[in-house]
């Protein structure tokens, strides 16, 4: 293998002479025992390439990854036999051609997700993620140097499947959502990695119950892994938030929403309503320039943390206070609908509703509904702010869904913005899962 060909002795230097005494012969074998320790390392990775278990992916297993995806499914693996849960393995097709090095599930429907096309060791597997971890940084603080709170490693996105860090202010959030990434080592190698990047910060380990048990991982409490902080105050375009890091969605807060939230409000306007506010993310950039803000959202905890929120920005807003209602969007809609009532702007931000493919018409169905409403209660020349967060939905059935809602709320509507998640949120171009989030403004126009 290419890793192994620098480690091989060369024969024409040891045997340049010929052996024709004792002396000769202890002395060559003393030259083989110097390369022999000059190149230990070489040989210990020959014995880990080794030692490293393979699968055989099928045709079509192989022609994905060749495409350029890092996934493939476990319908697409040959006899998989006793490889542990987490696993770095290398992968080839039916002929035996390496493809490259991933990680390994046991339990995941995605079996492997590919690290490198090139061979590695456990040793340089540690090695890698180190490396990525700090371009992941690099790259983030090139981009976000106007805020304290950004996305620093994006799973895929950074080529570091099954890890997400964010960043709040002085605190960071990691979630490990894979086997691999679970192992003690690759914990201790991102801990140790982190710490040195961010020095004086805390790192909280966020827990999510249910991809421990998809993941078939033994049951863990969130906790800090160093520092001695859980919480702080973080600021997204000048706006302030409290961040509770052992407690609410994901790794805290929706930082891919941040340039949306600005940008949502460059259009907002009037009276403005946000459904599934969470944390009041939209409404709090709303309400510097609206002249009223509702916000809704069925998390009552939520809705705490948001008015906790709303008198950290209390001194820049232009509304007034913001009514916080407990509710279910889809009921209030339809009630407020019904009643006449009326906005100059109206924000959408649901959960996913696909959380599988199977799922997705749906999932449609419920995202029309919403915005069909939506769009009926919008005044003349109001703003729609729509999202989804679906990745099964793409951005063509987004896009052919606010149409038919349009055309159903007899509406004529034109797009002020196509958007997605924020810079730091990358995607990649043959990972169409990473491009996950649609953000769509629009006008009605009479």
């Amino acid at each position: 293998m290419l890793v192994a060909s620098s480690s091989v002795i060369s024969r024409s230097k040891v045997f340049s002479t010929p052996i024709t005494s004792s002396d000769a012969i202890q002395s060559h074998v003393g030259q083989i025992v110097q390369c022999l320790l000059n190149k230990c390392s070489c040989f210990e990775v020959l014995v880990s390439l080794m030692s490293t278990p393979s699968l055989t992916v099928s045709a079509r297993g192989a022609t994905r990854l060749e495409s350029g995806h890092l996934w493939v499914y476990r319908s697409d693996l040959a006899k998989v036999g006793d490889i542990p849960p987490g696993s770095l393995v290398h992968v080839q097709d039916e002929r035996g051609r390496k493809l490259g090095s991933a990680l390994y599930s046991s339990s995941s429907q995605i079996a492997i997700r590919l690290l490198t096309p090139a061979v590695i060791t456990e040793t340089q597997l540690c090695q890698l993620v180190r490396e990525r971890l700090g371009r992941a940084v690099q790259f983030r603080q090139q981009l976000a140097g106007d805020t304290d709170s950004y996305r620093v490693v994006f799973s895929e996105a950074d080529l570091l499947p099954g890890l997400i860090v964010d960043r709040y202010n002085d605190v960071l959030s990691m979630q490990v959502l894979t086997q691999a990434f679970d192992r003690e080592d690759l914990r201790k190698v991102v801990a140790e990695k982190l710490a040195e990047r961010f020095p004086g910060s805390s790192l909280l380990d966020r827990v999510d119950p249910h991809i421990r048990e998809l993941e078939h991982l033994p049951k863990r409490e969130s906790e800090i892994a160093f520092g001695n902080r859980a919480s702080t105050v973080f600021c997204l375009n000048s706006v302030r938030f409290h961040f509770a890091g052992l407690a609410g969605q994901k790794t805290g807060a929706f930082l891919d929403q941040r340039e949306n939230y600005a940008a949502a409000a460059r259009y907002a306007q009037g009276d403005a309503l946000d459904c599934f506010t969470y944390q009041g993310g939209f409404a709090l950039h709303l309400a510097r320039v609206c002249s009223k803000v509702t916000a809704v959202d069925s998390s009552r905890p939520a809705l705490e943390v948001a008015e906790q929120n709303e008198q950290l920005n209390r001194d820049s807003h232009t509304c007034g206070e913001i009514e916080w209602i407990e509710a279910n969007a889809f009921d209030l809609l339809k009630d407020y609908s019904s009643a006449g009532q009326q906005y100059d702007t109206i924000v959408l931000d649901p959960p996913a509703f696909a959380k599988s493919r199977k799922v997705v018409p749906t999932a449609v169905k419920g995202y029309k509904e919403l915005n069909l409403r939506a769009f009926k209660m919008l005044r003349p020349s109001g703003v729609l702010v729509s999202c989804s967060c679906s990745f099964h939905l793409s951005e063509a059935e987004f896009l052919e869904m606010m149409r038919s809602a349009a055309a159903d709320a007899g509406r004529r509507v034109r797009i002020l913005e196509k958007r997605g998640a924020a810079i730091d949120h990358p995607a990649l171009l043959n990972v169409p899962e990473t491009a996950y989030l649609k953000c769509l403004i629009c006008q009605v126009q009479e």
